[in-house]
């Protein structure tokens, strides 16, 4: 599977960013909308892909997003935490703060 055959689509109505490979939605990032902070609370992507990088694809354009928006992100979600946590580059737009 390659980067290529990846599209992430944002779902403001659902609040969730989802990942689809070839025109299927194959995972997706919720996310609380909370004034200017999107708090990201679950991430799943179908087993199928793992191992493939496709959570981490779908994680960078959801914060590419919200970083585009405006928004700050609080990563609530663990996969979100732990990327984020890895790719220090996000640490502007991070809020570890919830309320």
């Amino acid at each position: 599977m390659s980067e290529n055959n990846a599209n992430v689509r944002h779902d403001e109505d659902q609040q969730r960013y989802l990942l689809e490979i070839d025109g299927k939605a194959l995972g997706f990032a919720e996310y609380r909308q909370d004034g200017d902070r999107q708090i990201f609370t679950h991430t799943e992507v179908d087993q199928s892909l793992e191992g493939q990088g496709m959570g981490s694809i779908l994680i960078r354009q959801s914060l590419d997003d919200a970083r585009r928006r405006g928004k700050r992100v609080v990563p609530v979600c663990g996969f979100v935490a732990a990327y984020v946590k890895k790719h220090r580059d996000w640490d502007d737009i991070i809020d570890s703060s919830v309320q």
